[in-house]
């Protein structure tokens, strides 16, 4: 699966849907960004009204939308049948990763997120411009089904089944040291800690795949093991598993994640390092 595109190949890409997906917990200014500064053509993306459904204690803080409200979305960011899709952020791909996978989830193929991000494109020379850009709809249709997905029961039976369920929250958010928005801390029982930061280089750039596989395989993920990923609420889980499909290894995402888990009394929650 190719995952990454980067600023270089973009420059000379040609006709590509680009996608601003600017967005990060505590920061309700993604749009205000985007109008200061974004890559020429690129269509705003609203993470939380857009890329998810509304929040509930039982499906969690963004919940999937609807494949009907998907596909709606993207024909009003102007995507075709037969375009090539392009998502980025500010932010290494934390969040552009959403828009990413949720593509993917649609049924659509060719979707790439920008290595680096905006930072990347503004370091080779790449333009900007400011507003708003409304494009002419799109006519793209999705069948769904085009990655794989757990419940949570699916979640809370992997790791006895022989399967490895990835956290990719914040090591001290996994070991139940802090908890800044679910109701309860630690992480699910048998899940193994594995930061979604630590996908990523020191300029923001996703690791080599080569570094990217050591890095799962010290955590238990390898080629052909059943591999599921959670985070707070499947956003930044949705990056792991981009970083996964990078490193040759399929992974489910569980869209709940810890968000829906810790609102459910019944569900244990274990703290420390494992």
């Amino acid at each position: 699966m190719t995952v990454l595109i980067s600023a270089a190949e973009l420059r000379t890409a040609g006709r590509c849907v680009l996608l601003d997906v600017r967005w990060a917990l505590g920061d309700a200014h993604g749009r205000e960004h985007y109008l200061d500064g974004h890559l020429p053509g690129a269509v705003f993306v609203d993470l939380e009204t857009e890329l998810a459904d509304p929040p509930s204690p039982e499906a969690g803080r963004h919940p999937l939308p609807s494949l009907q409200r998907l596909q709606a979305s993207a024909r009003r960011w102007g995507i075709g049948a037969s375009d090539r899709v392009v998502v980025y952020d500010a932010s290494g791909g934390l969040a552009a990763a959403r828009a990413w996978w949720l593509l993917r989830w649609g049924g659509l193929t060719d979707v790439r997120i920008l290595d680096g991000g905006l930072d990347t494109w503004l370091r080779v020379g790449g333009p900007l411009e400011t507003g708003d850009v409304v494009p002419e709809p799109g006519d793209v249709e999705l069948a769904g089904g085009g990655m794989p997905v757990l419940s949570i029961d699916d979640a809370a039976a992997l790791p006895a089944s022989g399967g490895v369920l990835l956290d990719a929250r914040a090591a001290e958010r996994y070991r139940g040291e802090v908890e800044p928005i679910d109701p309860r801390a630690g992480h699910v029982p048998g899940a193994v800690s594995a930061p979604t930061t630590e996908n990523l280089a020191s300029d923001g750039s996703f690791r080599s795949p080569e570094e990217l596989r050591a890095r799962f395989a010290a955590v238990g993920a390898t080629r052909g093991t059943t591999v599921g990923v959670y985070c707070g609420s499947g956003v930044t889980a949705a990056h792991e598993v981009a970083a996964l499909a990078e490193a040759g290894i399929d992974a489910a995402l569980w869209p709940g994640s810890w968000s829906q888990w810790s609102n459910d009394p019944g569900r244990p929650a274990a703290i420390g390092p494992g």
